[in-house]
């Protein structure tokens, strides 16, 4: 007599995937399933504007050679000045480096203040260090100005691209006026820059011209963006609370 023969699957043996079963790495039938992630891991989400400028300190750091160049121009001669500017550029991007942060505000930046130190070396002027700032606020002015014109208002692209979130922010009426206004506020911003910074370049001071852009750099942007973020609050409040959404998703800048 033949005593049948009952074999029990192993307990190590990997289970496999339903017919039909959403399953990745290629997973078939009678092939084992892709294992999860692990815990506490999430998708990496893309880069925002913020992260690609290299932050707050990436900001602040982008303003220290030109700092240098205004203390160092008015101690010394132009040329010293420009070596300390450029090595300041260097000792920032180098730093940025060393703690694994974003290379391209640190490139950028290096970049930028050659670009300057070139233009003042040729020119023998020290004036002209700052002429790239002046077009720069020249060309945002003018942006800014535009984007009210064609309804497309930069303060709402710019900021929702920092925080990372889309534009939807456009079908809300409230949000697109609270965005228009708060356009036309960098507007008179830069155009602040240009007329007063532009004053100080064609009368050749260039101690005040440094000492302005210094002074009409981040208080200036701080109005701007208290202005706005009081826009689009006042605007969120006064928006209907029906369904308790204005379109504009997590946008509120708090």
């Amino acid at each position: 007599m033949r005593i049948p023969r009952v074999t029990a699957p192993l307990a190590e043996d990997p289970p496999t995937a339903p017919i039909g079963s959403p399953v990745t790495g290629g997973a078939r039938h009678g092939r084992p399933a892709s294992t999860p992630e692990p815990d506490g891991e999430e998708p990496r989400s893309a880069p925002t504007l913020m992260d690609q400028m290299g932050g707050i300190s990436g900001i602040v750091a982008s303003t220290i050679p030109v700092a240098v160049f205004v203390v160092a121009n008015i101690l010394s001669e132009l040329k010293p000045a420009l070596i300390a500017a450029i090595v300041a550029g260097v000792l920032v991007a180098g730093w940025r480096i060393a703690r694994k942060q974003p290379l391209q505000p640190a490139v950028s930046g290096l970049v930028g203040v050659g670009v300057c130190a070139f233009i003042a070396y040729r020119t023998g002027q020290a004036r002209g260090f700052y002429l790239p700032g002046l077009l720069y606020s020249a060309a945002l002015a003018l942006a800014f100005l535009v984007s009210i014109i064609v309804r497309r208002p930069l303060a709402g692209v710019v900021w929702h691209g920092i925080n990372g979130h889309g534009q939807g922010w456009r079908k809300d009426p409230r949000m697109l006026r609270a965005y228009m206004w708060a356009s036309g506020l960098w507007t008179l911003v830069f155009a602040a820059r240009l007329v007063v910074q532009g004053w100080l370049y064609n009368a050749n001071q260039d101690t005040w011209l440094g000492i302005a852009r210094l002074a009409m750099g981040y208080p200036l942007i701080g109005v701007a963006l208290l202005g706005t973020v009081w826009a689009v609050r006042r605007a969120r409040r006064d928006a209907p609370s029906a369904g308790g959404s204005t379109g504009t998703g997590a946008a509120d800048p708090s």
